[in-house]
């Protein structure tokens, strides 16, 4: 079964069921449009299994399929678009649509290798098999074929986005994409990206896959090189254990000179006052002997 839808995807698409659906500013219609040209019910599209015919039931006003007015009725086909007023509508087989997401998952390229960031984006769609693609600290995502992650999806922009890492912390920017970039449902130009954030790239939606914060603002040591390993290697002894101080000489000063012939003098001094001293002691004995005998 086939589907319309607008091409910017404004709105969800209609499934094209049978036997027609209607399209105009009315609200009963299947799909409403809001143009100042468009009837109430502009036009019919009849459906026959997979077979789709267009009716313009207001032939005054043009419509166009694929930028061939059609004042009457015409076929329609899976990709075609149509437009009324500013309206631009178009067809589409979602099964198509799958097997495109899958071609495009085996078209995906990684031109220049990069050292790992430690960021990625898990596809969600089944069609590109839930796939993980690394980040690089410059990683631009699109259909070109010099995208660092190339994506043959009809709806994405050549140059879709841009993903970059500065200091371990993830930022996306829109490259003026036709169809937007949207970070959690909103359209964004340029905004950081989160662990468990979504991404979505026109309806490539992607989880991303990274550091916590806190791991992000970790700096990592650079490791040293060969030179620098060993002149650490030779520093280390000395850094280990302080280095052995010689003694510094002795430089004697004029008071030390001195105490030694002095302290030589008063010990002298001292022994021979003791003598002195015992020397008188015995001469006042005998004195006072004599004196006592005399007095006999």
């Amino acid at each position: 079964m086939l589907k319309i839808r607008f091409k910017d995807k404004k709105y969800n698409a209609v499934w094209l069921v049978e036997p027609k659906i209607t399209i105009g500013r009315s609200a009963t219609n299947a799909l409403v449009i809001d143009d100042p040209i468009a009837g109430d019910v502009h036009v019919e599209v009849l459906v026959d299994n997979e077979n789709l015919t267009l009716k313009n039931l207001l032939p005054a006003v043009p419509v166009k399929v694929n930028d061939l007015e059609v004042t009457g009725a015409c076929e329609l086909k899976p990709e075609d678009q149509i437009t009324i007023g500013t309206v631009e509508l178009v067809v589409i087989d979602p099964k198509r649509e799958t097997k495109t997401l899958e071609q495009a998952a085996s078209n995906v390229t990684q031109l220049r290798p990069s050292k790992p960031t430690g960021w990625s984006l898990k596809a969600n769609h089944t069609a590109l098999g839930n796939r993980v693609f690394p980040l690089k600290d410059i990683t631009v995502i699109g259909r070109a074929n010099d995208c660092d992650i190339s994506l043959a999806a009809a709806h994405l922009s050549r140059r879709h986005a841009q993903l970059q890492v500065v200091d371990g912390m993830l930022f996306v920017k829109d490259l003026g994409s036709a169809n937007g970039t949207f970070l959690n449902g909103k359209q964004v130009s340029e905004a950081r990206v989160k662990r468990g954030d979504e991404l979505r790239f026109d309806a490539l939606s992607f989880g991303v896959i990274g550091p916590s914060d806190d791991m992000a603002k970790t700096s990592v040591r650079k490791p040293p090189s060969r030179a620098e390993a060993i002149q650490e290697a030779k520093a280390a002894p000395v850094a280990k254990g302080k280095p052995a101080q010689r003694p510094s000489p002795v430089v004697p000063t004029r008071a030390s000179s001195a105490s030694t012939p002095v302290s030589d003098k008063v010990a002298e001094a001292g022994s021979k006052g003791r003598y002195g001293l015992i020397f008188l002691g015995i001469l006042a004995v005998l004195v006072i002997t004599a004196l006592f005998l005399t007095r006999k």
